[in-house]
């Protein structure tokens, strides 16, 4: 029996609410488990490139077997690693072993890389069939999964709830939620026969990496992702230890810049379409730069809170506002994007230990520089996003089909 567009719909929001929730609920005791670790913050750097690590091969290794095995198997793997990531990364901390804890996040960043991939395939495959868009509102379930996991967390500081219960209570959230949505998750999509794979692999391919556009177009995609994934990494301990908070509130400041998050991916279709592309990344880029700026160099707790706002605004629509331009950037899209995106991903890559060991010498604080000087760049470049004019037609006629 054929399964309906709204049932894979839902399952697809489901699958997206799962990392975000799962991500969120490891961010919020972070301040705890480096405590239960007794790790320093050059050390915490080290157990946080775990994740980087696990991430890139993921991300990289999901193009290849979605072609082989369609989207389901895909999907169904990386969920399944970010179920059993959660209570791994917990039995490390509580056991204070930092590399099993290392290898928790590992496991969490290749399910997450490598499923994100095949659920963007298989939630494109229902876009086009459904005719409308979907997409962004996948996005936005992501960040409300963040949201939730937040406010969870906070609960959970607030009360001391065991990190072991509380994480590994997520997980079994997880495998709830992927158990009911894998049921309407079709076979096949996205997957290319032997015959095919062999054509495109004779085929030659144009250099696109010498294309001086799409370079700054990544180098974009890597300055947005290092503004996200310094919040997803090190937000709470900023707090904690460059402003004094509490880890309840630490967790509280985190859950306010996912809500922006939320926000500006669900508001910021709209304002794209009325505006233009590069001139929202280049205020979106402004608007990260002032919130980090304001964490690093102002010395006050009320105007930290509100600066995390403006950085979670500034840093939603970044990161999948800089892909599109990818694709609009030139012929062979689907290569162009993974160019960009492997470029982008280098930021979770080198940014966690980076930090950590700027962070050991100057501060927390102090190494919000880096992120803040990436940022400035992006504002700068942002006009590299623009469309070409036939793209721009294209992206016009389209937007007026679709209203």
């Amino acid at each position: 029996m054929p399964i309906s567009l709204r049932a894979r719909r839902w399952a697809l929001y489901a699958l997206f609410l799962l990392p975000g929730l799962s991500m969120s609920a490891w961010v919020t005791r972070t301040p705890v488990v480096r405590d239960l670790l007794e790790a320093s913050t050059a050390q915490m750097g080290l157990v946080l490139f775990g994740l980087s690590v696990g991430s890139m091969i993921g991300i990289l290794s999901s193009g290849p077997l979605v072609m082989r095995w369609g989207t389901r198997p895909v999907v169904a793997a990386g969920s399944a690693l970010i179920v059993l990531a959660m209570p791994t990364i917990a039995l490390g901390a509580v056991a204070g072993m930092p590399l099993l804890t290392a290898v928790g996040l590992a496991m969490f960043g290749a399910g997450m890389g490598g499923g994100e991939v095949a659920m963007n395939v298989e939630g494109a495959d229902v876009e086009k069939a459904g005719g409308r868009p979907f997409l962004p509102a996948l996005h936005g379930c992501f960040s409300l999964g963040t949201v939730i996991g937040a406010g969870l967390g906070i609960l959970a500081n607030a009360v001391s709830f065991p990190v072991l219960a509380h994480l590994t209570l997520t997980g079994v959230a997880g495998a709830v939620l992927l158990l009911w949505a894998m049921r309407s998750v079709p076979t096949g999509t996205g997957r290319v026969s032997a015959v095919v794979r062999a054509e495109q692999a004779a085929t030659p391919r144009p250099a696109i990496w010498k294309d001086t556009r799409l370079v700054l177009i990544g180098c974009i995609v890597l300055a947005m992702a290092l503004a996200e994934g310094t919040a997803n990494d090190w937000l709470p301990l900023v707090m904690v230890d460059g402003h004094g908070f509490g880890a309840t509130m630490g967790s509280t400041v985190f859950a306010l810049f996912a809500a922006s998050m939320t926000v500006g991916r669900f508001a910021g279709g709209p304002i794209v379409a009325r505006v233009g592309r590069s001139r929202v990344l280049m205020v979106s880029a402004l608007f990260a730069a002032t919130g980090l700026a304001l964490i690093a160099f102002v010395d006050s707790q009320p105007t930290a809170v509100a600066a995390v706002a403006l950085w979670g605004l500034g840093a939603s629509l970044g990161f999948p506002l800089a892909l599109s331009a990818a694709g609009d950037s030139g012929a062979n899209p689907a290569a162009r994007v993974a160019l960009a995106s492997t470029i982008g991903y280098l930021a979770f890559l080198v940014g966690p230990p980076t930090l950590g060991f700027l962070g050991e010498e100057i501060g927390l604080r102090g190494a919000l520089v880096v992120p803040l000087a990436v940022v400035l760049l992006a504002a700068v470049i942002a006009p590299a996003t623009a469309p070409r004019q036939g793209a721009r037609d294209e992206r016009a006629d389209e937007f007026e089909t679709a209203r």
